[in-house]
């Protein structure tokens, strides 16, 4: 696939211009200047998600209208264009910052009070977030309960996983929470988050139809995970940082999509 990133960003300020938001099949409980040019999906397709591996755990989900940044650490590249939402974790500053932007309208921690987490439900109308809280290690190999998210992009029919720092596997109420996710972040180092043989069997469960890998440090931690996952799923190189996700772009086979993270930059 060929993309090209320059269109006019449309700066959002506050609350989102309501639209009506193509329903998910998962289960939910819970100004800028006009003449510049900012990196950005073009001409992107009615009823579907831009997706853009940034590096490390951090992606730009892109409806259109609205874009996100999960696992904002402040830096996105070389680039104007300011987010509208931003997640984030704690578990390493590589996942947080905090001096996030002013001018970004939501800023989304994945974590509360020590011990009792978060709840996010922010309805921007073309897309829906929310989270759920896991587990995290703490100092001195201690466990911070509800210390981490799994936040959830509802858009476009999609519902959209990004498993953060990950290190356990959800518990059945975390699974029947998270609901069906067409496509999942999953974190692949296997050991800084969850081991892989843990990992790959999480994923299995949650019978997402596309996982991107991330938060993989070599390609030999890439290339075991791949191998772990190649029996039940087809492992596509996409050659690039992004692609464009939709209802009718899943396969029957459940694929692992490798993106290669590169930094936004503005079109010049």
């Amino acid at each position: 696939m060929m993309w090209r990133y320059a269109f006019s960003f449309l700066c959002l300020a506050g609350t989102a211009v309501a639209q009506d938001r193509v329903p998910s099949h998962c289960i939910a409980l819970a100004q800028a200047d006009p003449a510049l040019h900012y990196v950005a999906f073009e001409d992107l397709p009615p009823d579907s998600v831009g997706l853009h591996y940034i590096g490390h755990a951090s992606f730009l989900i892109d409806t259109g209208r609205i874009q996100s940044v999960t696992d904002f650490t402040g830096f996105i590249g070389t680039t104007g264009m300011i987010p509208d939402v931003v997640t984030m974790n704690h578990a390493h500053d590589s996942h947080w910052t905090a001096f996030p932007d002013p001018a970004i309208a939501h800023v989304l921690q994945g974590w509360g009070k020590f011990g009792e987490g978060v709840e996010h439900k922010l309805d921007l109308g073309e897309v829906l977030i929310r989270n759920v809280s896991t587990d995290i290690r703490s100092q001195f190999s201690g466990i911070e309960i509800n210390g981490n998210s799994i936040f959830v992009f509802e858009a476009a029919g999609l519902c959209i996983g990004h498993l953060g720092h990950l290190h356990h596997e959800p518990d059945a109420e975390q699974y029947a929470v998270l609901g069906r996710l067409d496509v999942v972040m999953a974190p692949v180092d296997g050991g800084l988050t969850l081991d892989l043989p843990t990992m790959i069997r999480v994923l299995k469960r949650l019978k997402s139809s596309v996982v991107i890998p991330m938060h993989w440090f070599s390609e030999v931690a890439l290339r075991d995970f791949l191998r772990g996952m190649a029996d039940e799923f087809t492992v596509i190189e996409v050659g690039g940082p992004s692609l464009v996700m939709s209802l009718d772009r899943l396969s029957s086979r459940p694929q692992v999509m490798v993106l290669r993270p590169e930094w936004l930059l503005d079109a010049q």
